[in-house]
């Protein structure tokens, strides 16, 4: 789990147990309270690979099937269009367009960012 998410297990534990520095703790207490933690906790999450907790894919699931049924009374239905798009297609799409960046110092932020109003042509 450490090689996986270091700081995800350390807020998993401080968050949990309000263990703040697992390593005064024996390795195999650690790993007792580690097996012990949430499904949805950071660290689990991470190592299946899941993005939404199972409670949310679960309240998504019966929102999606209510919403088909609800929309399956109307005259929309009736003519096939306009048909709900599933919450959980919404929750599991892999997120297209991520522009993060990050500065070192405050100086590299502000000079960025002259650079990105220069060339919107705010300055």
């Amino acid at each position: 789990m450490l090689r996986a998410d270091k700081n995800a297990l350390i807020c998993d534990l401080a968050e949990t147990y309000h263990i703040f520095d697992y390593k005064q703790l024996p390795p195999s207490q650690v790993a007792i309270f580690a097996i012990g933690l949430r499904d949805n906790s950071r660290i689990k999450m991470k190592l299946s690979g899941s993005k939404v907790p199972p409670d949310i894919c679960l309240l998504a699931g019966i929102f999606d099937r209510l919403n088909v049924l609800l929309w399956s009374k109307t005259k929309d239905a009736e003519k096939g269009r306009n048909r709900p798009k599933p919450l959980l297609s919404v929750l599991y799409e892999e997120q297209k367009d991520t522009d993060i960046s990050a500065y070192s110092s405050g100086e590299d932020f502000l000079k960025e960012r002259e650079k990105l109003l220069e060339k919107a042509g705010r300055r």
